[in-house]
């Protein structure tokens, strides 16, 4: 397969779909989500639904200053956020400690936190930004949006453990809270379809932020369909026309633990 930013990648996986007869296409990485975005109409065309939003919703999800900036506008809380060229913009108002990182990043590459102005890049490689340092619990919030748009399951689970930006110990857990901004957050994007995550840290001083928009299955969904919402089997049944078994009554209290595993041989 070629990669997902050739040209010929969304050419190549069509050609899988008319071969194997794909009905059903899901991305699990955010660079695939764009151009199979913009090729959904083609895909459908084919047999196949791709299971991601609209182009006008990824372009929001993939820029985290545009995140920041609609969900703001929607009554959403997030962390302040600037474009790092704010900072050298003198005398812009900057309350250090910032935390810097790319504006379309995943994995929490080159991300890290800026104590002052002395640990900002002059000629960064990418468009960076600046966010308000949040300091208190996290949590992954996965939502499921039927096909009509509406916001059926939303899944809490504490990131007590993480690494390079996965999940390594989480635990489900039910807040009002977290599911008034899942609410909020469905409303900020109305032509979100799918499965989608967000993630949520409750400052100390300020209560609860949304600082990022995964517009896909987070790397913590097997938690997710462990505690009883099995998102995975309710696109099936959307695609295959079968009757829904969505809902929401998942079991709070569900942990996973993740560990490495050397395989030793010769």
């Amino acid at each position: 397969m070629p990669k997902c930013d050739d040209f010929a990648f969304v050419d190549a996986m069509l050609g899988i779909v008319r071969e194997r007869g794909v009905q059903l296409v899901v991305p699990t990485i955010d660079p695939e989500l764009a151009p199979l975005a913009a090729a959904a109409e083609r895909f459908e065309a084919s047999g196949a639904r791709v299971h991601v939003s609209p182009p006008c919703v990824i372009d929001v999800v993939r820029d985290k200053l545009k995140t920041a900036q609609v969900m703001a506008a929607a009554g959403v809380p997030v962390p302040r956020t600037v474009p790092l060229e704010a900072a050298h913009a003198y005398p812009y108002p900057i309350v250090w400690p910032m935390f810097l990182k790319p504006s379309g990043g995943s994995a929490s590459r080159n991300a890290k936190v800026a104590s002052s102005s002395a640990d900002l890049p002059d000629a960064p490689e990418e468009p960076m930004i600046l966010q308000q340092l949040l300091i208190g619990p996290e949590y992954t919030v996965n939502i499921f949006i039927d096909q009509a748009g509406v916001l059926r399951s939303a899944v809490a689970h504490r990131r007590l453990r993480i690494r390079a930006g996965e999940v390594e110990k989480g635990q489900t857990e039910r807040d009002p809270m977290l599911r008034r901004l899942a609410e909020d957050v469905a409303r900020a994007l109305p032509l979100a379809r799918g499965v989608l995550c967000f993630q949520v840290i409750v400052d100390n001083r300020i209560g609860p932020c949304v600082f990022d928009i995964n517009a896909r299955f987070g790397g913590g969904y097997p938690l997710v369909h462990y505690a009883g919402a099995e998102y995975t089997r309710w696109l099936l049944e959307e695609v295959a026309g079968l009757p829904s078994t969505v809902h929401d009554d998942w079991r709070a209290g569900a942990l996973m633990l993740r560990y490495d595993a050397a395989i030793l041989c010769g």
